[in-house]
């Protein structure tokens, strides 16, 4: 690893995103994205007896389907990181419980997908494994009740709203040649503008994604015309407008380059406000649609900053604001 900047980093090996598997909920499948994932399931209980164990159950799908494409199994794998929304990251603790992997469990919100990237990467790239898998997930109903109103409860919300994607990513990490190589990584900071409104998270974390980018492309000595895509996780469509003013304000435009996972993830006829957010947005939108179009070639470079909001139950009904954070990581189509 080579330190770029303050922030950042690029591997001194080539580090590849071998395979993927992607499995998700109903209305993620029904999207216009739904032919690119992996697996969906028509409700939300997934086959199982409550929403807790179907979030389970779409972060085990995620990771049979990679080790299946990759021709592998658990025995083969060096070291599992993975991280979800829920208190203690009850979802990947009792998914790795299951595993017999060494284990690293991340808590990072909706920014866990590329934190958890980043970390493998740097691991394979010091030697320290030779395989990894990074997996994370959510779930809109069980983020519901824990983070809001459960879903009988039928409360309506505002327009900046966002809605947690019902899904998975895994990732399986490798010196092994793929057609997308990992080339670097950097890692945010806490940023926190007091925000305290929880209904509107894309604006709450456009502070981090702004500190993040700019502190990339300096730590990089880049543009954004480096990039075919930078692509943030779910500022969804109220803070996506909010990141590009900002970036703009210090002579950076990402206006012909930028997109967000939030407001890839559904039609806008399917009733989810603001767009998607949750901890599987970023990772099922980059590790199914994303990497689909680098393989085709639209993509030769792309910049993914996942975002999170670092709030908890407790602390906003205390009337804390809501701090947030960002990691991006530099994902590059290999050539022949």
């Amino acid at each position: 690893m080579v330190k770029m900047g303050k922030q950042s980093w690029t591997l001194n090996q080539r580090v590849y995103i071998q395979e993927t598997g992607t499995s998700v909920g109903p209305k993620e499948g029904k999207g216009p994205l739904g032919r690119s994932f992996d697996k969906s399931y028509d409700n939300l209980y997934c086959g199982e007896d409550n929403w807790e164990m179907a979030e389970r159950k779409l972060l085990q799908d995620s990771i049979q389907i990679t080790l299946k494409k990759a021709g592998l199994k658990p025995q083969h794998i060096d070291m599992f990181i993975a991280g979800d929304l829920l208190n203690q990251n009850v979802s990947a603790n009792y998914t790795a419980r299951d595993l017999d992997m060494s284990y690293l469990g991340m808590f990072g919100a909706c920014s866990t997908s590329m934190e958890t990237l980043a970390i493998a990467s740097q691991l394979i790239d010091s030697g320290a494994a030779e395989r990894v898998l990074t997996a994370v997930c959510s779930h809109n109903a069980t983020a519901e009740r824990q983070f809001r109103f459960p879903t009988e409860y039928g409360n309506q919300k505002p327009a900046t709203a966002t809605s947690t994607a019902t899904g998975a990513g895994c990732a399986l990490i490798s010196r092994e040649k793929s057609p997308i190589r990992i080339e670097g990584a950097t890692i945010g900071k806490v940023v926190d503008f007091g925000a305290t409104n929880a209904f509107d998270l894309g604006s709450a974390m456009v502070p981090a994604a702004y500190d993040t980018i700019k502190r990339h492309l300096s730590d990089f000595g880049r543009t954004p015309a480096d990039y075919d895509l930078i692509v943030t996780g779910d500022l969804s469509s109220i803070g996506s407008p909010i990141l590009k003013d900002m970036l703009r304000s210090d002579g950076i435009n990402i206006d012909a380059v930028h997109k967000d996972c939030g407001n890839l993830l559904y039609n806008q006829d399917q009733g989810m406000l603001a767009g998607g957010s949750g901890t599987a947005c970023s990772a099922i939108v980059t590790y199914a649609h994303l990497l689909d179009e680098m393989r085709k070639g639209t993509y030769k470079r792309i910049l993914v900053t996942a975002t999170g909001a670092l709030m908890n139950p407790t602390v906003i009904r205390q009337k804390e604001s809501i701090p947030a954070i960002a990691h991006s990581v530099v994902l590059v189509r290999e050539e022949g």
